[in-house]
């Protein structure tokens, strides 16, 4: 499969993403745990059906040093055992964060709540632009039909 533009050729699509590079660079260099974050974008990203960023983030997690056992579970995690209670409200938290037209209402104020009992305003305020982020690059992947499978970690870091 050929992407419908090569991003790294173009030069509004290479000055866009030296943006969006500093954007991920922030999320790094936030508090939200990496862990928390590789699971908010896998989620986000399988949702929206984004095969390249499903590649990007099950590698840069795996490298992470997390286990295969729950990259696989990420899909299925309210029937998983393997995440922990701040795992699980921010895999909710994203998932109505991505599903906004099917809730209706976005992010409900038990979601919310929830998320907020786990992690600081500095945390929230990580997921709630990740989750938008996430939500922006899986669509630019999916429109230009970005193939997935080749990624190496730390490409593009």
């Amino acid at each position: 499969m050929d992407a419908r533009l090569n991003y790294f050729d173009n030069p509004t699509a290479g000055k866009v993403l030296k943006q969006f590079m500093s954007v991920g660079r922030a999320f790094r260099e936030s508090s939200l745990p990496a862990a928390t974050q590789e699971l908010v974008a896998l989620r986000v990203s399988q949702i929206n059906g984004c095969a390249a960023c499903v590649d990007l983030h099950t590698k840069e997690a795996a490298a992470a040093g997390e286990s295969s056992v729950r990259l696989n579970l990420v899909a299925a995690w309210r029937e998983a055992t393997v995440f922990t209670e701040a795992e699980r409200a921010a895999l909710e938290f994203a998932e109505q964060g991505t599903r906004v037209a099917d809730a209706g209402t976005g992010v409900s104020d038990e979601v919310w709540a929830n998320a907020a009992k786990h992690y600081d305003q500095e945390q929230l305020t990580t997921l709630v632009f990740l989750v938008s982020f996430m939500n922006a690059v899986n669509r630019l992947n999916i429109i230009t039909c970005q193939p997935a499978g080749d990624y190496q970690v730390g490409q593009f870091h």
